[in-house]
């Protein structure tokens, strides 16, 4: 399968303001083929010069963290209706609930596929994150 090229996710294309910078050297999004893949998605606040997670639970990064998601599938042309396939990464697995709560708001039934990891730690200290993986076939490719 041939990857697309992420002209459209460096860093000089993209909206500083509701999409927040990789804090690390990959790529936010790839296509390959009809697959958009998104890499993990911390509870960071966009338009800040340096990252900041969002102050509050690991429940609250997650939402902020699905924000950012959301804004990176749109700058890769799909949408979460698009998501078929989650991972939620948590440094400690008693907020699994509460974070399940927040799944349920952001994601219309039928939910994504999920899996759920416990993790020594996040970047920036995050108590949660997300990847993506959506089916957004390209129209007339």
């Amino acid at each position: 399968m041939r990857l697309a090229p992420v002209a459209a996710a460096t860093p000089s294309a993209r909206n500083a303001d509701i999409v927040s910078t990789p804090i690390g050297p990959y790529s936010p999004w790839r296509r390959a083929g009809d697959l958009v893949v998104i890499s993990g998605q911390l509870g960071v606040l966009a338009g800040r010069e340096t990252p900041t997670l969002v102050d509050g639970s690991a429940a609250d990064q997650l939402r902020q963290a699905l924000v950012n998601a959301r804004a990176v599938l749109a700058e890769a042309g799909a949408t979460f209706n698009d998501v078929v396939k989650g991972t939620l990464f948590l440094v400690d697995m008693s907020d699994f609930a509460s974070c399940n709560e927040v799944w349920m708001e952001a994601f219309d039934a039928p939910r994504p596929t999920r899996s759920a990891v416990a993790v020594a730690q996040l970047p920036l200290g995050a108590r949660a994150e997300v990847e993506l993986w959506a089916y957004s076939p390209q129209p007339g490719v």
